[in-house]
């Protein structure tokens, strides 16, 4: 079939689930405008991030301070604005690193077997038996503190995880004929894991990634709470909670903001990861 055509009936296979599927369009649209405000936010945040202001700490909302200013006279919007980008380089980063540990030990442990499918069950087995952000933590402090290696200490986490889904779903697909016909015709390990094996395990590891995201947003947002992320006068939504926190009894509305992004930015991530999941889902009626 020509690439051209394959493309098109691939656009038009996912403007069909979107106009079906509300959940994921909205959340789907959520999640892009929240990259271009990313992109944008150093022209259209109103005020510095870090222009303090100590003759205006903690104001509400008004016409000057769209969400107010913190406790330093900060304006909460810009530091919004300029924390979303921190926040999904943070979820992107944990996941990218999760991605790259996970993916490989999964397909090589399912498919090889033997004493190294034994080890690396037992190690995915002893890491998930730990609480993930008790780990995290532990992972940081030998790390070192800051929003990278925090993040980094969360994409080793979250690595187990999917290494686990992996593996599961290598073990059935390397029982498949094709994978068979490719060995008997000579084909090398790394062509049959690449071409054969890969693709046909992909679809639950897109659905895990999506729901991961969820996960290192908020695990970054627990961290940088704990001060062993984002380090002041750098903006996350996290960090901000946590300074809203300190002012709570004073200004409980500082909350709002940061909590409402991170609980909306973490349901955007599992609505589309369980869209993804039913549309993929060989089960279901494909549109």
């Amino acid at each position: 079939m020509d690439p051209v055509k394959m493309n098109e009936a691939r656009s038009i296979r996912v403007l069909r689930w979107l106009r079906s599927d509300l959940r994921a369009a909205l959340s789907l649209a959520f999640l892009v405008l929240l990259l271009l405000l990313s992109v944008t936010a150093p022209w259209i945040a109103p005020h510095a991030p870090s222009a303090q202001n100590l003759d205006a700490t903690l104001q509400p909302i008004s016409g000057a301070h769209w969400l107010g200013t913190d406790d330093l006279g900060r304006d909460i919007l810009s530091r919004m604005i300029h924390g979303a980008p921190v926040t999904l380089y943070a979820s992107l980063l944990a996941v990218g690193v999760a991605i790259v540990l996970g993916l490989p030990i999964g397909l090589l442990a399912g498919y090889l077997g033997g004493w190294l499918d034994e080890v690396v069950g037992r190690l995915i087995d002893t890491l998930l038996s730990f609480p993930a952000i008790v780990l995290a933590i532990a992972v940081t402090g030998a790390l070192g503190i800051g929003l990278t290696n925090a993040m980094i200490s969360v994409g080793i986490v979250f690595a187990p995880q999917l290494a686990r889904i992996v593996r599961a779903r290598t073990l059935v697909v390397k029982q498949e004929l094709y994978v068979d016909a490719a060995r008997c015709f000579g084909a090398s390990t790394r062509s049959i894991l690449w071409r054969h094996v890969l693709p046909n395990t992909i679809q639950p590891v897109i659905v895990q990634i999506t729901l991961l995201l969820a996960g290192a947003l908020l695990a970054e947002a627990s961290l940088s709470f704990l001060g062993l992320g984002i380090q002041p006068p750098n903006a996350s939504w996290g960090a901000m909670l946590a300074r809203a926190y300190q002012n709570m009894e004073i200004a409980p509305e500082q909350m709002y903001a940061p909590g409402l992004a991170i609980l909306s930015t973490a349901i955007a991530f599992n609505t589309l990861g369980e869209s993804l999941r039913v549309a993929l889902d060989p089960t279901h009626q494909r549109l």
